[in-house]
C-alpha cells in the first residue's frame, strides 16, 4: 500500500526560466585582438580530471576570444568577491553591443578598472590571470561545439595547463583543502558560499 507523502516532499511540475541550480562562478579571462585581456563572469562550468566544460552564449565576446585565440585562464573566486563579479554582469566586451544584449548590457573594454580586480601574468598562457581570486587555472582549447535551438551555446572543452592557488588553501601540492577553499555559487542567479562541511566521500583524501 502506497503512504501519502508529506507534503513537504511532493512535487510538482515548474517551468524554470533559467536553470542556474547551484553552479560555481568563474571569471574567464580571454585574449582580445589588442593582447589585453577580456573577464567573461560565467556560471556553466564543471571538471573532470585535467578538463574543464565551459559554457557560454553565442555571441558574447568570450566565446569569440576563445574562437580567435584558444587560451584562457579559469579563475575563480570565493564569496568574498560577490560584489566584484557583480560589477561585471552588466558589461560586454563586444563592440558594438550585440542586438540580443542590447538595452540591458553596455560596452566596457577594460573590465578589470570596472570591476576594481588585479591582472597579473600568467605562466604558460597570453591570457592574464585575476589576482583576487584563489583558484586560476590556466587552460587551452580541445574542443568548440555549439548547440541549443533559437538560443544557442557554445560548449567549451579546455584542458588545464597549470594550476595556482593561495596558499592558505592549499594541503601539499596535490591536494587542495575543502576546509579552507569555498568557491563562490550562483544558485538562481543569487550569490551563495558553501554552508558547514556534511561530511566526505569514502575517496576523499584530504
Amino acid at each position: 500500500m502506497n503512504k501519502r507523502l508529506d507534503e513537504s516532499v511532493r512535487t510538482r511540475i515548474v517551468h524554470p526560466k533559467i536553470l542556474y541550480f547551484g553552479t560555481p562562478v568563474v571569471l574567464l579571462t580571454t585574449l582580445n585582438e589588442d593582447g589585453t585581456s577580456n573577464i567573461t563572469p560565467m556560471s556553466s562550468a564543471w571538471a573532470l580530471g585535467n578538463r574543464i566544460i565551459l559554457g557560454l552564449g553565442e555571441g558574447g565576446h568570450g566565446l569569440t576570444n576563445l574562437r580567435q585565440h584558444g587560451e584562457c585562464v579559469v579563475n575563480m573566486p570565493d564569496p568574498s568577491l560577490w560584489k566584484k563579479v557583480e560589477a561585471l554582469a552588466p558589461f560586454t566586451g563586444a563592440n558594438p553591443v550585440p542586438n540580443h544584449k542590447k538595452g540591458v548590457f553596455r560596452h566596457a573594454k577594460d573590465k578589470f578598472a570596472e570591476s576594481g580586480l588585479t591582472a597579473i601574468e600568467s605562466h604558460r598562457v597570453l591570457p592574464t590571470r585575476i589576482a583576487e581570486c584563489p583558484l586560476q587555472i590556466e587552460a587551452k582549447v580541445v574542443d568548440i561545439r555549439t548547440t541549443g535551438e533559437g538560443t544557442r551555446f557554445g560548449i567549451i572543452e579546455v584542458e588545464a595547463l597549470m594550476v595556482h592557488a593561495y596558499h592558505r588553501i592549499v594541503v601539499d601540492e596535490s591536494h587542495i583543502d575543502p576546509v579552507t577553499w569555498s568557491p563562490l555559487i550562483y544558485n538562481f542567479r543569487h550569490y551563495f558560499g558553501l554552508g558547514e562541511e556534511l561530511g566526505k566521500t569514502f575517496r576523499a583524501e584530504v
